[in-house]
């Protein structure tokens, strides 16, 4: 028997010497399949379909309520049912998140019990599905990303030597066409505690003076997966990595392809040097960008989660940050989130130049 399958078998095991637990077939796998490099595609953003619509939120006409979370970020929604939405109303689903950066929908337990052919199914609407190069996934369903942490384990991204579990970030931002809209839910939550926190990089930008941000459209990012990947292969989340890291470089500045909206695209986990500076030019201004993002409660919406809630974000206009503060109680957290890669992220400038290469570090060596 392998190691990989004695551990999926044991959270089985130490989960049903208590009781049955409804979403075992849906516990973390980590196979040992290596996956080659991604390779560029087109995204076609069906946000861009709903512009052409006489009414592109006429997907919520029929929501028992509609609450706006915070002015500029964050939507919650109560009597929709999104395994009712059909092509047109997905696109609408899609240009309402790009616009609210937010939206999280309410007694959801019927999208959450179809299972992981229907979250495929769902997420192919929104993009091409990525599958994580170094997380667990349900057996025989790498394109469905789950985070998981219980009494026993955990198979997050959790750094012991910080004094703050808040760690700020756009999903797999390292990837050459990132993540767009995202579709997250939690199987298992503890009894509190265990909430998100979500950003709104377009009005992190906004906030800071013009000249500013007119500086800050012509500087570019390098985004990096070497640190995560080497974090597994410490033998930490389960110490498999599936696909070799790559690095990529990244507007600081990006433009959303369907609102026309900048936005902030830095982000502590991976993001790694400012293209072009001085050491200490890149870092002291990535320093006072994340110390931005960090203290701007003003910006942020929390989220607080509920059974059968299923929250949608963009990750190219939003940041965000789990709040690892139930670990004392010994209970499970178990979500699982499905995402849709989206374009290589839009310069805001029009004159700012990428390369047109992988940063990989099999042939480009990190800077240090």
């Amino acid at each position: 028997m392998s190691t990989i399958n004695t551990v999926t078998q044991s959270l089985r095991a130490e989960n049903d010497q208590e009781e049955p637990y409804k979403y075992a077939h849906l516990l973390p796998h980590l196979s040992q399949y290596h996956y080659p490099p991604l390779v560029p595609f087109q995204h076609i953003d069906p946000g861009l379909r709903a512009l052409k619509h006489p009414d592109p939120r006429a997907f919520l006409k029929g929501a028992a309520s509609v609450i706006e979370l915070t002015p500029d970020l964050g939507t919650e929604v109560h009597g929709i049912r999104l395994t009712d939405l059909d092509h047109d109303a997905r696109d609408q689903l899609a240009l309402e998140v790009a616009r609210r950066g937010l939206m999280v929908f309410r007694g959801q337990s019927d999208f959450i019990d179809q299972g992981p052919e229907a979250y495929l199914e769902w997420g192919c609407h929104f993009g091409r599905l990525h599958i994580h190069p170094a997380s667990g996934h349900p057996k025989d369903y790498p394109q469905v990303h789950l985070v998981y942490k219980d009494a026993n384990s955990t198979f997050n991204f959790e750094r012991q030597d910080s004094i703050t579990t808040t760690l700020w970030h756009s999903d797999v931002s390292y990837e050459l066409q990132p993540p767009g809209l995202t579709t997250f839910f939690l199987l298992s939550q503890p009894t509190t505690g265990g909430d998100t926190l979500f950003s709104s990089q377009v009005s992190t930008l906004k906030k800071l003076s013009s000249p500013f941000v007119a500086f800050l459209r012509t500087l570019s990012a390098v985004h990096s997966g070497i640190e995560q990947a080497n974090f597994s292969r410490s033998g930490k989340r389960g110490g498999v990595v599936r696909r070799e890291p790559v690095e990529h470089v990244h507007p600081v500045v990006r433009r959303h392809p369907v609102t026309g909206e900048e936005a902030l695209y830095v982000n502590r986990q991976f993001t790694r040097y400012i293209v072009g500076l001085k050491r200490e030019e890149s870092e002291t201004i990535l320093k006072f960008l994340y110390d931005h993002v960090d203290k701007s409660s003003d910006l942020q919406a929390r989220v607080k989660w509920e059974p059968s809630t299923v929250v949608l974000w963009d990750n190219r206009v939003t940041a965000h940050s789990a709040i690892v503060d139930y670990g004392d109680s010994m209970e499970r957290r178990h979500g699982a989130r499905i995402t849709p890669q989206a374009e290589r992220p839009i310069p805001a400038w029009d004159g700012l130049a990428l390369p047109n290469y992988d940063r990989s570090p099999a042939h480009h060596g990190s800077r240090l």
